[in-house]
């Protein structure tokens, strides 16, 4: 590479320095004007906020429509606390049935599984009995009777 080449390279590289420099500043430039402007439209709006908030409490407090709702909002805060003691008195009664129920079903297993092996018995009993029978049956006949 010749040295006119390396300078054409240099200047051209310093050029776009240089143009990235301005077009920063500018934007630089641009970036305060936009934030000054939010800045001061935020501030309008807060303040009317704060107006706003300021006459609702004022009014709002003493009105006779809130008065109204206070005393709504306590009639429904007593029937909360009504409504959870009768649900509360409920629950345990439907859990003590349950534990009842779980009681009689154990019982009642016990009492199949016991009626089970006497049915068991039995049936055994009875192909003792059938068997038997059967002999005396085929020894009576063999005899000839």
């Amino acid at each position: 590479m010749s040295k006119d080449e390396m300078e054409k390279y240099r200047d051209k590289d310093r050029e776009e320095e240089a143009g990235t420099c301005i077009m920063g500043e500018m934007r630089k430039d641009r970036e305060v004007v936009d934030w000054q402007e939010k800045y001061n439209k935020e501030r309008k709006l807060r303040q009317e906020a704060e107006g706003e908030t300021t006459i609702v409490k004022g009014i709002g407090q003493n009105s006779p429509e809130m008065k109204t709702l206070r005393s709504e909002v306590e009639a429904l805060k007593q029937q909360l606390h009504t409504d959870r003691e009768k649900y509360k008195r409920e629950n345990n009664n439907l859990y003590n049935r349950i534990a009842d129920s779980l009681e009689v079903n154990e019982s009642h297993q016990k009492i199949n599984g016991k009626l089970q092996e006497r049915l068991t018995e039995s049936e055994e009993e009875n192909k003792k009995l059938h068997d038997h029978l059967n002999k005396s049956i085929d020894n009576a006949r063999k005899s000839g009777l």
